[in-house]
């Protein structure tokens, strides 16, 4: 018993710790809340609208943060799957071709040179040193540790050498927290970047949004030439509405409250309207 205890990989132990951190349904709902929350003000900012004005709900955010992580996830997942295959690889030709444990060993050096070159890439930007877009730093932060981390453990597997050693813990932590935090960063910016750029699409192509045909008991003033106004006629003194108004789409509808905006708008002009879902005005749709 005492001889599986030493002999025992040290990878377990971390693993079991990073599961127990990020197991928790709580961890992992906040997460989806908040990059649904991200891509959702994103989004309605480019039209004006502020995502508190919206009034989603809890399970609105988590519905909309899906479309946000695909790619995140996707490219994550595959990085580890090459990473994991990279190892086995080496693995494999340090035990049939010792002869090229030499080469591997300068790869694993080169592996490591880049990641610090890449790595000091992301403070420099991070500082404004240089104009670093929104995902660069954190890309090139948790990437260049990540591949100075997989240049260590591949250096040691050519050497014959476990890894990590009991001296190295607390920056293997370290990494493991500022690979983390970068890790949010870039998702976070990702899911920013997605929600401006539907936002961009959506405002080029209206019509994928429900037409809207509005009759109101006042005179609406949406300022933008595409919305047509009509009087309807006289019915009499029972007739509680008198204007209709084509060439609107629905934007959002949420707590009660319908955010219409006209055909045709541009950053440069035109504005969402909020009306209320009730009596007070008429509302018919038709497909876009």
């Amino acid at each position: 018993m005492e001889e599986q205890r030493t002999t025992r990989p040290p990878w377990g132990s971390w693993l079991k710790t990073i599961a127990g951190f990020v197991a928790p349904t709580t961890v992992l709902t906040g997460l989806l809340l908040y990059f649904g929350f991200a891509y959702t003000d994103a989004l309605y900012e480019y039209f004006g609208v502020d995502a508190a004005t919206l009034g989603f709900s809890t399970r609105d955010y988590l519905l909309r943060s899906a479309g946000a992580l695909y790619m995140p996830v996707g490219i994550t997942l595959g990085i580890g799957l090459l990473g994991a295959l990279g190892y086995l690889c080496v693995t494999a030709l340090i035990s049939s071709r010792p002869g090229l444990v030499p080469l591997l060993t300068w790869v694993s050096v080169a592996l490591i040179v880049v990641g610090f070159i890449l790595f000091t890439l992301g403070m420099l930007g991070g500082l404004a040193v240089w104009r670093a877009g929104a995902l660069d730093t954190p890309l090139l932060l948790g990437g260049g540790l990540m591949l100075v981390l997989y240049g260590r453990v591949l250096h040691l597997k050519c050497a014959g050498r476990p890894y990590p050693f009991a001296r190295e813990m607390t920056a293997l932590v370290l990494i493991a927290a500022l690979v983390a935090l970068s890790s949010f960063w870039a998702v976070s910016a990702y899911a920013q970047e997605h929600g401006r750029s539907d936002a961009r699409y959506l405002a080029r192509n209206l019509r994928l949004r429900p037409e809207v045909v509005v009759d109101t008991a006042e005179r609406l003033y949406f300022g933008h030439t595409n919305v047509q106004e009509t009087q309807l006629p006289d019915g009499g003194p029972g007739q509680h509405f008198k204007f209709r108004y084509h060439g609107l789409r629905l934007l959002a509808q949420s707590n009660s409250r319908m955010f219409i905006i006209p055909e045709g708008w541009n950053a440069r002009r035109g504005s969402v309207m909020i009306l209320p879902a009730d009596a007070s005005v008429r509302v018919a749709f038709r497909p876009g």
